[in-house]
């Protein structure tokens, strides 16, 4: 097949945005990296932080309620004499009692929309209520960090919150990280080479970008191989092969792109080991789909303990990689879901959600902000979390305690956002 630009762009792939080896780049400022893990389709938020203290919880969920704490597998774990954790994320409640957890219950936009593409957009551009299109506010932040590339984004091919003038490197989901794919072939490569050497400065960076390709699927790869190793199984065979067939999952609209969370906790440990062997990245963005569950949502067991044990184990990896002091690893989701269940035993679209924040400099072991409780008077439009506190706001938080974001550039990033007092507590002193 005879190969043109466009080809040859398809071939290079996302990682043409990488130009230098990872592992080339010496050790950055002492400074955190946050990581932001956006569950797209909007997860059921008091499913996961379950407030088994309150009556009018399991009078609203008949059917999907999670059961009070009686150290049973199928009861939730008790945190306090209000909240629990839902058992299929036990493997986080270690976490939890080492205060390196903590939640923030009243959470999300000040938007009111329940459209998943807008408060998608809206979260991701920092601009609740505004449909415009413009840069990320990630990739805004990444221009406070200088001219190296500081933001890395895994398993979208191009989410909005990195979009932008900033130069960010992207990385395809799972296995297919691990791939160099087409560039792996000699005379291929050598062919696409070919067509830019007409011009030093294309040349070069397409060079750059077929070597980034190349250097980052085999130090994924590696790093795989050795994770399977230390654990005495074997590596999963795509690991060890140039090429393979990629799955395909189907994806509702909902998901915008992000894939099943049954790959996440592999694309944080491709994230971890990435962002671990260059310091110049201080960004980290994962995001996984098949969170809007209207239908047969489950408690203990079905589609969503699914999903919330994958985060879990996603959420454990990230973990591995992000101790260091400043670090937080960040969970978000659009908005939340009805706190009624509907009559196909699910959810519906909702306003306020459970953030969860995790990291040394995190006061975990507890939750933040304000919680008004389930009595119907206390909600939404009588059916909804209410949003206490402005998503904006708690990252405003985390980049001026832990980034080292003056409060001036903060609000700049969010423009109309307020500062939150009552969240000052988030963070250790």
């Amino acid at each position: 097949m005879p190969i043109n630009r466009r080809h040859a762009l398809m071939f290079l792939g996302a990682n043409a945005w990488a130009i230098r080896p990872v592992w080339a780049d010496a050790p950055g400022s002492a400074a955190g990296r946050l990581v932001l893990v956006f569950l797209r389709g909007a997860y059921d938020g008091i499913s996961a932080l379950v407030p088994h203290g309150d009556p009018r919880y399991y009078q609203l969920r008949p059917s999907i309620a999670i059961a009070k704490p009686d150290g049973s597998a199928s009861s939730a774990l008790g945190l306090d004499p209000l909240f629990g954790l839902h058992p299929a994320m036990a493997g986080l409640l270690p976490l939890w009692q080492q205060g390196v957890l903590a939640a923030i219950p009243g959470a999300g936009s000040p938007d009111s929309t329940r459209s998943h593409f807008d408060a998608q957009h809206h979260w991701e551009t920092g601009l609740p209520g505004s449909s415009a299109s413009g840069a990320g506010w990630m990739n805004r932040l990444s221009t406070l960090y200088g001219k190296e590339r500081s933001a890395l984004g895994v398993g979208e091919a191009n989410p909005q919150i990195l979009v932008g003038p900033q130069p960010v490197q992207l990385l395809a989901s799972g296995q297919a990280a691990t791939r160099a794919g087409a560039l792996a072939d000699t005379r291929t490569r050598e062919a696409i080479l070919k067509m830019y050497a007409a011009n030093p400065g294309l040349a070069q960076a397409a060079q750059a970008g077929a070597d980034s390709r190349m250097q980052t699927a085999a130090t994924l790869a590696l790093a795989q191989t050795e994770a399977a190793m230390a654990a005495a199984a074997p590596p999963p065979p795509q690991a060890m092969a140039s090429a393979a067939t990629s799955d395909k999952a189907i994806q509702q609209a909902a998901n915008n792109g992000a894939p099943p969370t049954q790959g996440l906790a592999l694309d944080a440990q491709n994230l971890g080991t990435l962002m671990g062997k260059n310091r110049h990245l201080r960004l980290g963005f994962l995001s996984a789909g098949g969170w809007d569950t209207h239908l047969n949502q489950g408690n203990t067991t079905g589609t969503l303990a699914n999903n919330l044990a994958n985060l879990s184990r996603a959420l454990l990896q990230l973990r591995r990689h992000f101790s260091q002091p400043q670090d937080v690893v960040v969970v978000a989701s659009e908005f939340g879901r009805t706190c009624a269940e509907n009559g196909t035993r699910g959810t519906d679209h909702g306003h306020g959600n459970v953030m969860w924040l995790m990291g040394n400099a995190v006061a975990g072991g507890r939750w933040h902000g304000q919680w008004s409780g389930l009595a119907q008077g206390d909600l939404n439009e009588g059916r909804d979390l209410p949003v206490h506190h402005d998503f904006r706001a708690i990252f405003a938080h985390i980049l001026a305690g832990t980034q080292g974001v003056a409060r001036d550039d903060t609000e700049r990033l969010f423009p109309g956002y307020r500062w939150d007092a009552r969240l000052d507590g988030l963070l250790r002193a």
